[in-house]
Formats: structure tokens, C-alpha cells, sequence
């Protein structure tokens, strides 16, 4: 599980930061999740093809969270994409490009497909092959979902601590064993694959972007490997939070830790704030797992 923060900002870009957009790669699937301005430039900055992306979620209708997907689009029809493209997001998206695309007399290279969310309770809206998202309502100024994916891969991986480890592999009995085939030798002795294997790890990523403090979302993320959640606020500035429908970063990990997860990554700060350190402090006070959204960091879980 790789993700590359594009940009980490709230409500607009700045000279040293872009508005919020990620990208998730989990396998052979990649996510675009959330588009701000300037994402195509940050995935250019990372050498990420703007045709590998799969799926793209946008989690509400705020322009910090979409501005930049008119652009993508375009972009990757520019870029020659032929394989159809995937978006997940409010109702209301779907009008939005399509009304750029109808007036711009934009001829899109690729089928533009879109799923669009209206519910009020958590639902699975993608569940294909070793990969299941599901949304998490979160509580913002207009409707607005966080994302939960799950990743079982479907490989399976070689045990190091089994007893048999000292047996010499040649690299094409390893793919066969990762494959969940058994081993075959000349002699007619076959092992088991079980023997030999055991199952790949299972990853879990909680996407909850713009939000209120709202403690209804810890039974739905309860043990996730990573919990990306919004930190706009310090406590500080708790009264601002609860105004705007945001959270504090000891908000967040309050959350990150009654959910009992493994990683919390913050962001979209507010441009008050010249340094994120103090995002950090606050936080660690409560929930020691924590790090910070930075443009271009790359988390690899």
C-alpha cells in the first residue's frame, strides 16, 4: 500500500502548497482521491501516468476537493487514454463536468463513467476482485463522505518462518508458489502449498476528509492500518472548528485512537498556521502514531 500526498492545503493553493488530492496504489489498482487545483502538475512532479489511475473519489462538492478534475480529465484525454475512467462522488458531480464538457465541445478519448453517492449511511460502492470501498459519512457544511478501502491480496507469500525455509527456490517455483500452487519436484514429491505459504497481509486505508468531530465514524475504521483525517484546527481554535464544520488535530486523534488504529496522518491545515508542528505536538499528545500530510510525501504501509 503506497500513498503519495499531492497536496495536504484547505479552501485554496498557495505559493507553497496545493489543495487536497492523494493518490492510493494498493496492488495493481491506483485511486485518485480528491482532485484540487494543481493536482496533474504534482503527479507530473512524481512521475505518476495520469493513465495508470483506475478510480478517482471525490468526497464533496467543496472546490478545494474538485477544482482541479475538469483539468485531469482533459488532460488524460490529451494523453491519449483509451481505457474507461471511474468517479465516485455527491450527486451533482456528474452535472458539473458534463456541463464543462458539453460547452467546451470537449471530445473525451475514454469512456467517463460515474457513480454517484446521495446516501446517508455507509454503503460498499465498489467490491471487485481482492479490493472492497466503502463510503463513511462525515458531518460537513454539505454532504460529504470519507472512503474506507480494503486490500487482500490475492498472492500468497512464501513463509520465512516456516521450518522448510531453508529449501532453495528457483524464481519461477517461487511466482508458482505465490500463486498458491503446490511444489513439484522431478522425484514425484509434491509439498503442499500451505506447507510453505501463508496468506498475504491485508491492508486498510480510512479516508475522512472534511468533518466535524464525529465519534459515530470510529466503529466503522476500527483498526485500520492508516486513518488519513482532517486536522484543519487547533484546539486553540476549537470554536472555529465546530463553526465551520472542521476538526482539531486533537480531534482527530481522539478518533485515531479510540478506533484503535495503527497510523494517523493529518491534513488540510488551515493557512493560519505557518508551521505544522504544532499540529503534530497536539496530536502526539493524545495518539503517539502520528504524522503529517506533506506535499509529495510518500507513505509506503
Amino acid at each position: 500500500m503506497r500513498l503519495t500526498i499531492l497536496g495536504c492545503n484547505s479552501s485554496t493553493p498557495r505559493a507553497d502548497g496545493f489543495t487536497t488530492s492523494q493518490v492510493l496504489e494498493l496492488g495493481s489498482k491506483i485511486f485518485l482521491i480528491d482532485c484540487g487545483e494543481g493536482a496533474q502538475i504534482q503527479m507530473k512532479k512524481v512521475r505518476i501516468k495520469f493513465r495508470s489511475i483506475d478510480y478517482i473519489l471525490i468526497s464533496h462538492l467543496h472546490g478545494d476537493h474538485y477544482h482541479g478534475l475538469i483539468g485531469f480529465l482533459t488532460s488524460s484525454s490529451h494523453f491519449g487514454r483509451t481505457t474507461p475512467l471511474t468517479i465516485f462522488g455527491p450527486r451533482g458531480l456528474k452535472e458539473i463536468i458534463q456541463l464543462q464538457i458539453n460547452i467546451t465541445k470537449l471530445s473525451l478519448s475514454y469512456q467517463l463513467n460515474f457513480v454517484e453517492l446521495y446516501k446517508d449511511e455507509s454503503e460498499v460502492i465498489f467490491n471487485q476482485s481482492n479490493i472492497k470501498l466503502s463510503t463513511i459519512p462525515l458531518n460537513h457544511r454539505i454532504y460529504t463522505n470519507g472512503f474506507l478501502i480494503e486490500f487482500t491480496p490475492s498472492n500468497r507469500v512464501i513463509d520465512a518462518e516456516n521450518p522448510r525455509r531453508g529449501l532453495n527456490f528457483q524464481s519461477c517455483e517461487a511466482e508458482q508458489l505465490k500463486a498458491g500452487r503446490d511444489l513439484k519436484f522431478n522425484t514425484g514429491k509434491t509439498i503442499p502449498n500451505q506447507a510453505l505459504t501463508k496468506p498475504g497481509s491485508y491492508h486498510s486505508y480510512a479516508y475522512c476528509s472534511d468533518t466535524a468531530y464525529k465519534p459515530h465514524i470510529i466503529s466503522m475504521i476500527k483498526g485500520v492500518d492508516v486513518l488519513y483525517h482532517e486536522a484543519t484546527f487547533l484546539e486553540s481554535e476549537r470554536k472555529k472548528a465546530e463553526q465551520t464544520f472542521h476538526s482539531t488535530a486533537r480531534e482527530a486523534a481522539l478518533i485515531a485512537k479510540r478506533a484503535g488504529v495503527k497510523t494517523l496522518i493529518l491534513g488540510h491545515y488551515s493557512a493560519r498556521y505557518k508551521t505544522k508542528k504544532d499540529h503534530l505536538k497536539e496530536a502526539k499528545t493524545v495518539f503517539q502514531s502520528t504524522e503529517l500530510a506533506e506535499d509529495l510525501r510518500v507513505f509506503q504501509f
